[in-house]
């Protein structure tokens, strides 16, 4: 994974190694690191009442799912608690009747994802700070929102009792929840396990003959990904990533550390390493699932770094582009897995345009190649115009998606924030601007985690939208939670980004915002206010009208409105 991946010196290192493949890019993920938190006790708040919010043209929020237990830990804003007996819920998502709106918000005041309803104006005066919908104007279609079924996600998840795991899932994956339709899946071990282990550990069986599925694999994540679907409205889009391949077929005879597979891409190592990746769709087809799409290894630069202390290989572009081009392409598109997609990179986003340039300019890799996989570690070193945009008008025909993110992870934070808004408000602007630059998903990291932020073998913890205290058998939603919320629930799958013209008379009334036309014909705004000032604001669609509204300081909106037939 990414997270704490690497101090100081690992930076320098991998400075220069990119810089050597690259010449200009660079790229890792930050400092490690091992401190936690220490927390006090939790203050209960009650239970938040849906509906105290009130605005011009504004309703009262309609009656339905349960309010969240809030409890605050004294980090600025609140965390909602679940337990085998009680967890908030949402009502599934309803259309507003023609003329009128819906929206959501969520605060640090308070507010979860709360429900209000509006009708549009036809003549009004228009604010400072206006939006205008431009449906004419089409970008890119969405695939999705989600996280990852680390084995620490995992066990967190199986140490709560069968009721408040139902909870637990149901409130990611369900309707009544944030209706996550993301899945990122590990091959074998990651730093997020408790102990190192690929599938195949035997030396030298280079067919992969004692290839198995672990514990990890059959007793939690499987039944965990089956249970997630049972209560998901639509189909799981899974996708898997590879940290290490077995120690047998490394330089360095390590799962960590500086390493590539031996031999060179067309040998017999590199074929089983392809094969590997046959043999875990094959196994997890037996359980019933399919996969959307498979990484060619995640981060593939971590292995180019000395002493580096958790599961990788390294591979540069130029091996990358030549294993799939001779090994893993031909070895998927010859399987009964040819439908599984090929993402690249899976890496910090500082590697681009240039990892896809390498990979994506060679006919013969680049047809076997449907997307590539950004990490978010490293995004203040990489201009997201200079990055993602650019590749994109490379490279239109191939995806962009956000693989993998996390909070917590630099070596000067602390590890777990029961409570922190500003960790919700970084997801929020991370999946803002990443689709306002053609990213199609966005992924979480581990779906929960314990109270420090594991388990975790090599003790790198981070934060995660939920966190589970098993002691008492509850978990707590965090901000973070809410925040992904706002997009997961409202933006599904084959949403399409559209036109959105700002209008500006003020200097402080900055906010961050989105529109997509969903598949059934709605509009879906998301409107993110990051300031400690509320911000007056118009929205205007040409078709429909105009609605006055106000984005409360630290605050996350969501508009909802149907378009005339």
């Amino acid at each position: 994974m990414g997270p704490g991946c690497a101090g100081v010196l690992g930076w320098l290192l991998l400075a220069q190694v990119a810089s050597q493949a690259a010449g200009k890019r660079v790229a890792a993920a930050p400092g490690g690191g091992t401190q936690s938190l220490a927390f006090g006790a939790a203050k209960p708040r009650g239970r938040l009442k849906l509906g105290s919010h009130r605005s011009p043209l504004v309703s009262p929020p309609a009656a339905g799912g349960r309010p969240c237990d809030a409890k605050d830990f004294g980090h600025g804003s609140l965390v909602c608690a679940c337990s085998a007996t009680y967890c908030d819920t949402l009502d599934p998502v309803v259309l507003p009747a023609p003329g009128t709106f819906v929206r959501y918000e969520s605060s640090k005041a308070g507010k979860r994802l709360e429900r209000s309803e509006g009708s549009f104006q036809r003549n009004a005066a228009t604010p400072d700070f206006h939006l205008t919908l431009d449906t004419a104007q089409r970008y890119q279609k969405v695939k999705g929102f989600g996280g990852s079924v680390t084995d620490s996600a995992a066990i967190n998840i199986q140490s709560l009792s069968k009721d408040a795991q139902n909870h637990l899932l149901r409130s990611y994956f369900s309707e009544e929840g944030i209706e996550y339709n993301l899945v990122r899946v590990p091959m074998a071990s990651t730093d997020f396990s408790v102990r190192l282990y690929t599938y195949a550990d035997a030396e030298g069986d280079f067919e992969l003959k004692h290839f198995r599925l672990t514990e990890e694999d059959t007793r939690m994540k499987i039944p965990i990904l089956q249970a997630a679907q049972a209560v998901a409205k639509r189909p799981l889009s899974l996708y898997a990533s590879p940290w290490t391949s077995p120690v047998w077929m490394k330089t360095n005879g390590a799962m960590t550390g500086r390493g590539t597979l031996k031999g060179s891409p067309g040998d017999k190592y590199h074929r089983a390493w392809a094969k590997y990746f046959i043999r875990f769709l094959d196994e997890y087809a037996k359980h019933n699932l399919t996969f959307w799409a498979v990484t060619a290894g995640n981060e593939p630069t971590a292995g180019e770094i000395v002493f580096y202390p958790f599961q990788c290989l390294g591979f540069s572009p130029e091996h990358q582009r030549d294993f799939i081009a001779q090994d893993l392409g031909p070895a998927l598109a010859n399987s009964s897995h040819r439908h599984v997609q090929l993402i690249i990179l899976d890496d910090q986003r500082v590697m681009l345009p240039y990892w896809a340039q390498v990979v994506l300019k060679d006919p013969v890799a680049a047809s076997y190649i449907s997307g590539i996989g950004i990490h978010w570690y490293l995004d203040f070193l990489a201009p997201i115009d200079l990055t993602l945009s650019i590749t994109h008008h490379l490279f239109p025909d191939y995806f962009l998606l956000s693989t993998e993110a996390s909070t917590g992870s630099y070596f000067w934070e602390p590890r777990v924030v029961l409570g922190g808004w500003d960790r919700g408000s970084k997801y929020s602007h991370s999946i803002l601007t990443n689709f306002n630059n053609y990213v199609t998903g966005w992924t979480d990291w581990n779906l929960a985690l314990d109270m420090e932020g594991g388990p975790n073998w090599s003790k790198n913890y981070v934060d995660s939208p939920i966190i589970v205290d098993s002691s008492k058998d509850i978990f707590y939603k965090q901000p973070m939670f809410y925040h992904m919320g706002h997009f997961s629930k409202f933006i599904p799958e084959g949403s399409q980004r559209v036109g959105l013209a700002v209008s500006k008379k003020c200097r402080r009334c900055d906010l961050e915002h989105s529109a997509f036309l969903r598949p059934d014909g709605a509009v879906v705004l998301v409107v993110l206010n990051r300031s400690p000032v509320d911000v007056s604001f118009g929205i205007s669609d040409p078709r429909v009208g105009f609605i006055e509204a106000m984005a409360p300081s630290d605050s996350i909106q969501t508009f909802l409105w149907k378009q005339p037939a």
